[in-house]
This record gives C-alpha cells, structure tokens and sequence, in this order.
C-alpha cells in the first residue's frame, strides 16, 4: 500500500500497468504491440474487401482484354482457331505506313482541337447565363441536357436523315427562299468535318454546361460581393472571380473530351458508314479498325490497331495529367519530411 501511495505522488507508475495520464487525471492505458497488429490486419482485410471486387472487375475487363488484343495483334488469324500465322510486328508496321490510317488520326485530331475550341465556349456562356437566377432556369438546363443522354444510334440515325441530300434541312431551306445554302452535308469532303464537329458539339456541350454549372456553384457568393462592392462589373467578376476558379472544372472536361474525340466511333459509323467516312474525310481511327480489321475478316491486324489507340489515348492522358493536372493535385497529398508520412 505504501509502495503504490509513493509511486503515485512521485509521478512513477507501475510498469506492468503501461499507464499514462491523459491530461484530466485520468490513467488510460497504451494500446499493446498484439493490439496494433490486429488493428493492422483489421485494416488490410477492410481495404481487400472493398477495393477487391472492383481490382478483380478491372483486371478482367480492362488490363485482360488489352493483354489479348496485344497478343493477337502480332498474328494474321481470322477470328476463329487457334492463332498460329505469327507474323511479328508486321500489322503495327503496316497500321503506321497506311496512308488511310494517317488521314484517320488526322481526323481524330481535328476532332480534338474542333471540340475544345467549340464545345468550351459555348459551354461556359451557357453556364455563365444559367447560372444566374432566371425564369424557366430548371426546363432551359433540362432542355440543354437532353442531347446527351439520347442514345447516339437515335442521335445519328435523325442527323442522317435531316442532312442528307433531299433532307429536312434542304427543303426549310428552299421553302424560306434560300436554296442556294443547299448542300450535300453528308458526303462533300469540304464540309463533312464541320458537320461532324457541329453534331458532336450539340450532342455533348450539355455534359460541359453541366459540369461547369456544378463548378460555378461551388464558389463562395463572398467573392461576388466583395468584387461587387468594390465596384466591379459583371463581366469584370466572371473574368476574375469565375473562370479562373473554374479552372479544374475546365481542366477536367477537356481531359474527357480529348479522350472521347481520340475514340470516337459511333456517331461516325451510324451517319457515314464504313466506306463514305473514309471519301467524306471523317473517318477515325476506331472506324478504321472496324472496317479494316472485323469487316475485313482480319482479326489480328483489328487488335494490332486497338493496341495503337489504346496506347495514343495513355501517351495522351499522361503527358496531360504530368502537364496540365498536376497543378490541381499538387496540394492533395503532401509529404512530411520529418517524419516520412504523407498527411492529407
């Protein structure tokens, strides 16, 4: 009794204990190496259950497949049996020296370039104007947004049908007396890129416009009104207050969309088709793949040109994200220098 009664008015507590006071008098006990281990393996099992169905999804779905079509895309094999034709790095050899598919990557980048430069500012004067408090403000965003949720064979298949030649679109422009502007939108190589990149901005700028709304909401109305009191105008305080806290909105969206642009395929292949695509000048290089790998009844040479675009599409969204994303997840996780922890 006399030991304990020194050994806490001394300030020693027993060892056996592994005691330390918590700062209210109180004595709470330090959690033991075996305690710690538990926890740890507690941990792990957590982080196996839930990020395990969607590895196992992943590798199945994403990393098996291209592990696949890089194997059979050094065979010349017809889609059936066993792949025995081994003919190297011949296909990529031939992807790369074929005139037909330079004109589609071509294409695929003016998609890019035409996209960003269309859909961007369009987007944001919409998002600028729906952002303020409006009549008919909810049906005008809902009306923006349909377009992009319509499935893209309705979508092509009515674009089709009111450009063509004897088209809806031809005949209001006789009817109001300006046949002149008549045109074969579909087939002129002059003009069938711009119709494409007319279409895919009516398609997808109600995705951006969303986005940047969602962006544009987030901002303190704080700045609004201090940038206000101070006497600046309206387009003086989305010059800026707006876009440049809009910036990884922006940035992205644009990601999305170049990667969207370098694998487009459906809306190309249901208006123009396999062949007019390639005479019309908007061909790309997933409708390359079809029509000169599963249609032509070469497989191999088809999974030779998926790898090529798959590898394009990660040399891009590298080079972006080391180049243009880095600035927005710079300050997410930094590190401790002292102690070799990273702290969020």
């Amino acid at each position: 009794m006399s030991n304990t009664r020194e050994n806490t008015t001394t300030g020693v507590l027993p060892k056996s204990g592994l005691a330390q006071h918590d700062g209210s008098g109180a004595v709470a006990s330090l959690p033991s190496p075996r305690r710690r281990r538990r926890t740890g393996w507690a941990m792990r099992l957590e982080i196996l259950l839930l990020a395990g169905p969607a590895a196992i999804v992943f590798l199945a779905f994403v990393i098996f497949p291209v592990v696949i079509a890089a194997y059979y895309g050094f065979f010349r094999w017809q889609g059936y049996g066993p792949a025995t034709d081994f003919v190297g790095l011949q296909n990529y050899v031939t992807i790369l020296q074929d005139s037909a598919f330079q004109q589609a990557l071509m294409h695929n980048g003016l998609i890019v370039i035409g996209s960003l430069v269309l859909q961007g500012p369009v987007a944001i004067l919409l998002a600028l104007l729906l952002n303020r408090k409006m009549r008919g403000q909810s049906i005008i965003r809902v009306l923006i947004f349909v377009p992009y949720v319509i499935a893209e064979v309705v979508v092509g298949t009515g674009w089709s049908l009111m450009l063509s030649t004897n088209g809806a679109l031809n005949g209001f422009l006789k009817n109001i007396g300006m046949g002149f502007l008549a045109h074969d939108w579909l087939s002129d190589p002059s003009i069938a890129i711009w119709t494409l990149l007319a279409i895919l901005t009516w398609k997808y700028v109600g995705f951006a416009v969303i986005l940047f709304l969602a962006g544009l909401q987030g901002i303190p109305e704080e700045l609004y009104e201090a940038a206000a009191l101070d006497g600046a105008s309206y387009w003086q305080i989305q010059r800026r207050i707006s876009l440049p806290l809009l910036g990884p909105t922006l940035r992205i969206w644009a990601f999305l969309s170049i990667i969207g642009a370098l694998q487009l395929f459906d809306l190309v292949y249901i208006i123009w088709g396999q062949y007019v695509a390639s005479t019309a000048g908007t061909s790309t290089m997933a409708t390359y793949m079809v029509a000169n790998g599963r249609n032509a009844g070469n497989f191999g040479y088809g999974n030779a040109v998926a790898v090529v675009i798959f590898l394009i599409s990660l040399i891009v969204a590298l080079f972006y994200q080391r180049f243009v994303l880095r600035r927005d997840t710079e300050g997410a996780i930094t590190g401790d220098r002292r102690t070799g922890r990273k702290k969020r």
